[in-house]
C-alpha cells in the first residue's frame, strides 16, 4: 500500500530524514515512534506530500507521489487523510460542519454530504454532538471529529500525527478505538506518529523506530517482541529483573516470551508435567498487544530434564533465552 524508498529531507542544511525506507501493508496500522526530533512528523508530512522530500520515492498503491504535479497530485492526495498534530478544528463551524468541509471543497452535493457526515459521526461515536461547536467539546471529542474529517473524502490512507498528545488515558483510549474502527470497518491503512508506546500496544500491527532521521528498527510487532535486543520489546514487555535472584537455587534460569492465549495459559504447566520439572516464576508479568495476550517471565527450573523442558517450550513457539553464565547462557 505505502512504500517509502530512501527518503531524505533537510531543513536549512540540517538533515531530518536520512535514507528512510518503509513498507506499510494494506489495511494495517504502522506506529512510527522515536524520541523528539527523530523526524517522525516530517516523515508523515512527506508521505502526505505536505512537505516535498529532497530525494527518494513515496508510492501509494504503486503510484510515486513525488513524480506527480498539478491535477494528478491533487487527485492522489485525496487518497490520503491527515489528522494534524494539535487542535485543528475551525471554531466557527459545528462538529458536523468541520467534517463536511473537505466534502464541500470537493463539490459533493448536499444530500450526499449530509449522509456521509452522519455515517462518520456514528463511526466516531458523536452523533449527539453534530451541532456542537469545538469549544463545547472535550479535547478527546475534538480529536475524534478531526479523525472523522480526515476520513470524509474516503481516503485509503490515514496519517495521524501524535493523535493522543495531551490526552488522559481514558480519552486516549476513545481516540485509538476510532482509529482502529477506521482500519477494521473502512479498510483504511493507518500510519500513526507517536511518542507514546501505549498507542503501539493498543492498535499497531507494525512498528518503525526512528532515531536521528534513520530507521533503527522496523517490523511486525509480534516478531519484534521476541527479540531480546529489540527496543520495542524493552518498551512494551513487562520487566523481568525487578528482584535479585540466587540463580544457584535452580538447575536452569531463563527468560521466556509467550504470545497468544494458548501459549500464555498452557505452555508452562504442560512443560512441568511433561518433563517432571518444577517451574518457578521469578519475575515478569502479562500484558496485551491489541487483543493478543503476551507474557515475559523469568523462570527458575529445577529437575534433571530442565534443558529438555526449555527446548520443548521453544519448539512450541515460546522465545527462550537462558540467563545462566557459561554455555547455558545462549538462546534456545
Amino acid at each position: 500500500m505505502i512504500t517509502v524508498e530512501n527518503l531524505t529531507k533537510s531543513f536549512q542544511g540540517i538533515p531530518v530524514l536520512n535514507g528512510v525506507s518503509l513498507d506499510v501493508q494494506s489495511g494495517s496500522v504502522l506506529g512510527v515512534v522515536g524520541p523528539s526530533g527523530a523526524g517522525k512528523s516530517t516523515l508523515a508530512r512527506c508521505v502526505a506530500l505536505l512537505e516535498r522530500p529532497d530525494s527518494g520515492a513515496i508510492r501509494v498503491d504503486g503510484t510515486d507521489l513525488t513524480a506527480l504535479g498539478g491535477t494528478a497530485l491533487r487527485n492522489a492526495r485525496r487518497q490520503i487523510g491527515v489528522v494534524p498534530q494539535g487542535d485543528s478544528l475551525l471554531r466557527q463551524r459545528t462538529a458536523a460542519g468541520n467534517i463536511a468541509l473537505p466534502l464541500e471543497s470537493a463539490g459533493v452535493p448536499g444530500p450526499q454530504r449530509r449522509s456521509r457526515v452522519g455515517e462518520l459521526l456514528d463511526l466516531v461515536g458523536l452523533t449527539d454532538k453534530a451541532g456542537s461547536y469545538p469549544d463545547q467539546l472535550s479535547g478527546g471529542q475534538r480529536q475524534r471529529i478531526a479523525v472523522a474529517r480526515a476520513l470524509a473524502a474516503g481516503p485509503s490512507v490515514l496519517l495521524a500525527d501524535e493523535p493522543t498528545s495531551a490526552l488522559d488515558p481514558e480519552t486516549t483510549g476513545s481516540v485509538l478505538t476510532v482509529l482502529d474502527r477506521a482500519r477494521a470497518e473502512l479498510g483504511v491503512t493507518v500510519l500513526v506518529v507517536t511518542h507514546d508506546m501505549a498507542v503501539v500496544r493498543k492498535i499497531c500491527d507494525d512498528v518503525a523506530v526512528l532515531e536521528e532521521g534513520r530507521v533503527v528498527e522496523n517490523g511486525k510487532l509480534l516478531d519484534l517482541i521476541g527479540d531480546s535486543n529489540s527496543r520495542t520489546a524493552s518498551a512494551l514487555l513487562p520487566a523481568v529483573d525487578l528482584n535479585p535472584v540466587n540463580e544457584s537455587n535452580f538447575d536452569r534460569v531463563a527468560d521466556v516470551v509467550l504470545v497468544g492465549f494458548a501459549a500464555v495459559g498452557a505452555l508452562l504447566p504442560e512443560a512441568s508435567h511433561r518433563f517432571g520439572v518444577e517451574v518457578n516464576l521469578l519475575g515478569g508479568g502479562l500484558t496485551r498487544l491489541a487483543e493478543t495476550p503476551v507474557a515475559r517471565f523469568r523462570l527458575g527450573i529445577t529437575g534433571e530434564r530442565a534443558d529438555s523442558a526449555l527446548e520443548w517450550i521453544s519448539e512450541a513457539g515460546g522465545v527462550v533465552r537462558r540467563t545462566l553464565k557459561g554455555p547455558q547462557g545462549v538462546a534456545a
